[in-house]
């Protein structure tokens, strides 16, 4: 089908990219996110525009971070966004003049992972994203599988613990609040205040204060194998390989692929979500058991996977 254009909607940038049909990003350009939901999608057009100077465009997939409706066309709902039923096609079509399709952006990444990245080769794989919150994707039988009303694969909410911790959707237990980077900076700043003489490396590296612990803090001293950094990853790994464990049982998958910013980390948080997995999986030493693997194409999955979406058929159809 050509050039398509893959759009990713950050917190403190626009970025816009051509994509091939192989995967390849022949250029980008990048626009500030504004701070409005009509400025943004303004920032949007503008970034479609500047990145498809010099090539014939065929398409643009916007990965939008919220509940996107199944005909592609409407975020119902955006958690950072003010977006409520917010026509996005429609109104980034009218600015640019070409064919438009909105993603999830989770879904989104999973897709370019599927297509170009850790995936390739699968026909059925589950992606999670373990970033700030937890997100994911679906992909059975070489489709991205969205549901009925668009909105599947919204794992970081899944409710793990009844009437547990609090989370920014409004819900109490979802899974990303034990499982994603949010819930290890938690760990180890619970950790840190409670035995501070297991943490010595760990508090170090910041303001010598548990309150002065980030995430980066947190992989540089399990490195170097501050205890209480390494029991964050446990736990942090404990969490994540049960929700695998419950996601397996529902949908038999060949590979869990693992992205998102904590997956930068390797074998560090790979190997004991493995373990956590393969120990929460019913019948584990009596059935095959679906690889977890990292993924391979970072930040720019999402962009990548957009833009290919673009070009498949409307899912509807």
């Amino acid at each position: 089908m050509g050039l398509t254009i893959g759009v990713d909607i950050g917190g403190t940038k626009i970025a816009a990219g051509v994509v091939d049909e192989e995967g390849n990003i022949l250029s980008t350009f990048k626009v500030p996110t504004p701070t409005t939901p009509e400025a943004i999608v303004d920032a949007i057009a503008s970034a479609v525009e500047g990145a498809r100077a010099g090539h014939e465009i065929v398409g643009v997939g916007i990965g939008a971070a919220g509940y996107v409706n199944r005909q592609r066309s409407t975020v119902y709902f955006a958690p950072n966004i003010d977006w409520r039923n917010e026509p996005l096609k429609e109104k980034v079509q009218a600015r640019t003049g070409l064919p438009v399709v909105v993603e999830n952006d989770a879904n989104a990444a999973a897709w370019g992972e599927y297509k170009f990245g850790a995936g390739k080769g699968h026909r059925n794989v589950i992606c999670i994203t373990l970033g700030t919150g937890l997100g994911g994707g679906i992909i059975i039988g070489n489709k991205l599988r969205r549901g009925h009303f668009g909105v599947a694969a919204e794992f970081g909410h899944i409710r793990m613990v009844p009437d547990g911790l609090l989370c920014g959707c409004g819900s109490q237990g979802c899974w990303e609040q034990y499982a994603s980077g949010r819930a290890l900076v938690r760990y180890a700043k619970q950790r840190a205040n409670a035995t501070p003489e297991r943490a010595e490396t760990l508090l170090s590296l910041g303001d010598g204060t548990p309150d002065g612990i980030e995430g980066k803090h947190i992989s540089m001293a399990a490195r170097q194998g501050d205890p209480v950094a390494v029991d964050s990853y446990r736990e942090l790994a404990r969490w994540a390989g049960a929700g695998l464990a419950d996601l397996a049982s529902l949908f038999d998958p060949s590979a869990f692929i693992v992205g998102g910013g904590l997956s930068d980390e390797g074998d560090l948080v790979l190997d004991p979500i493995r373990k956590s997995y393969k120990r929460w999986l019913v019948g584990a030493n009596w059935r095959p058991m679906a690889d977890v693997i990292a993924a391979q194409l970072g930040n720019k999955a999402g962009m990548v996977g957009a833009a290919d979406l673009a070009r498949e058929p409307d899912p509807v159809m």
